[in-house]
């Protein structure tokens, strides 16, 4: 089955002015750091509690298999989406892609079923319908926004998981409205609009930030932002301001109390290690909450990394490359570990373009250094892309998988699901205390 090239995987939201995500869709390659957490939810393969969500990395939803194509690196879960205040009108979604670089929940129109879709409401703003144009760092998607209950872990089910109602919800590719032409221009005319160039069913952005664009999208307004809002009537759509209590919020930040525990200050991500020459799949869980729970404690020899409150980078050193890059961040929606080259080869196979391609794998040492001085030293590999994904062409996860940020990456640092490989994850959000240290932090 053919791997969805790098130039389609990049399904995350720049970081940079708008307290978003940046990244694609491949994994990388994992390594040891100081201070790797030991674990703590309850584990692949036993019943998850109601903040834990059964998560996969494997060949994606059924429309990439109908259409030849095929994922790479790409974390899923499944999400049960009601019409606000139902218990009938519900849809479970599988293979929704978790993106810890960017917020909000987003569905691809096609894989929400024609009865849910219809009952969905729209949000209004200014006499029309709010829409959004998510920029990409290769295109964009575009679509109204509606309000719907969120239903997520447990047993993947409505009744058994952690909720967040009423929760304003992105239908990506739908027709309702015609993409506006300064939308198409600024995502280079490339249109991410579908279950095939999306590579999933929709993405469940679980960042540091409880908006998807924050003040920024509030007081600047144009098709600059990194996050774009419109209102739309039958006439057109023109570009808004949107006050940040109306944008797209982190599902996190609206999950409701569970008992009298609202786990809404974080995620942690746990997966296994990943062999070299990469795996089949890969089954691990995303837990919801920081220190809420006895099953999400901070680990005791976790290195907590506080970000840059407004963009929410770290500073990564990369001494054998001679290279520091500012714009460091950890993106479970990045696909790959993705730098500047420092003369590693890319690839010129047009099925790896995109990822590095070295004569031989390439070990690394990095230092990661966050706002509070904490360093953390991770160990990785770059191995050759096209090797990997021809020698073993039914496997979907790989540890060593890396790309160059290219000409616009300069200072960028993704440390994309490569990395995830065999750490647990800490993604705390902004201005609450997670574990008895205030996010945003990444903490491994």
């Amino acid at each position: 089955m053919q791997k969805l090239l790098a130039a389609l995987l990049c399904a995350s939201l720049l970081l940079a002015g708008c307290g978003g995500g940046g990244g694609s869709d491949v994994a990388g390659s994992s390594g040891g750091s100081s201070g790797t957490g030991t674990g703590t939810g309850t584990g692949t393969g036993s019943t998850p509690g109601y903040n834990v969500v059964n998560a996969v990395v494997d060949d994606g939803p059924a429309a990439l298999a109908a259409a030849s194509e095929g994922a790479a690196n790409i974390l899923y879960v499944k999400v049960t989406v009601c019409v606000p205040g139902s218990t009938t009108n519900c849809q479970t979604i599988d293979h929704v892609q978790v993106d810890t670089g960017s917020q909000g929940l987003r569905l691809i129109d096609s894989a929400v079923n024609s009865t849910l879709l219809s009952a969905l409401q729209p949000i209004s703003m200014s006499g029309g319908s709010l829409a959004e144009c998510v920029q990409f760092v290769d295109g964009f998607s575009w679509g109204p926004m509606v309000r719907a209950d969120l239903h997520v872990g447990g047993a993947d089910s409505a009744t058994s998981g952690e909720s967040a109602p009423n929760l304003p919800v992105q239908i990506i590719g739908t027709s309702t409205f015609a993409v506006p032409s300064d939308c198409a221009s600024a995502g280079l005319n490339n249109p991410e609009n579908t279950v095939v160039a999306f590579g999933a069913n929709g993405i469940i952005g679980v960042g540091l930030f409880d908006q998807d664009c924050g003040a920024y999208c509030d007081q600047i307004a144009g098709i600059s932002n990194g996050n774009n809002y419109y209102t739309c009537t039958s006439s057109g759509c023109t570009g808004a301001l949107v006050p940040v209590t109306s944008q797209m919020i982190n599902p996190v930040y609206g999950l409701a109390a569970n008992n009298g525990i609202t786990d809404n200050n974080g995620v942690i991500i746990e997966l296994p290690a990943v062999a070299a020459t990469g795996a089949a799949t890969v089954s691990g869980t995303m837990i919801f909450g920081i220190g809420t729970q006895s099953n999400n404690a901070l680990a005791s020899g976790a290195t907590v990394l506080t970000t840059d409150p407004d963009t929410g980078y770290v500073s990564t050193n990369l001494a054998a490359l001679s290279q520091t890059d500012s714009m460091s961040y950890f993106d479970s929606g990045s696909n790959a570990i993705y730098f500047e080259d420092g003369g590693i080869p890319n690839c010129n196979e047009s099925y790896a373009m995109g990822f590095f391609c070295p004569a031989s794998t390439t070990v690394l040492t990095a230092n990661v250094t966050g706002t509070n001085n904490q360093v953390a030293m991770v160990n990785f590999s770059i191995a050759a892309a096209d090797t990997l994904f021809s020698t073993n062409p039914t496997y979907t996860a790989f540890s060593d998988l890396g790309g160059s940020a290219g000409s616009a990456g300069a200072n960028t640092f993704a440390w994309g699901l490569p990395f995830y490989f065999g750490h647990n994850v800490y993604t705390a959000m902004q201005n609450v205390d997670a574990g008895g240290t205030n996010g945003p932090y990444f903490a491994f």
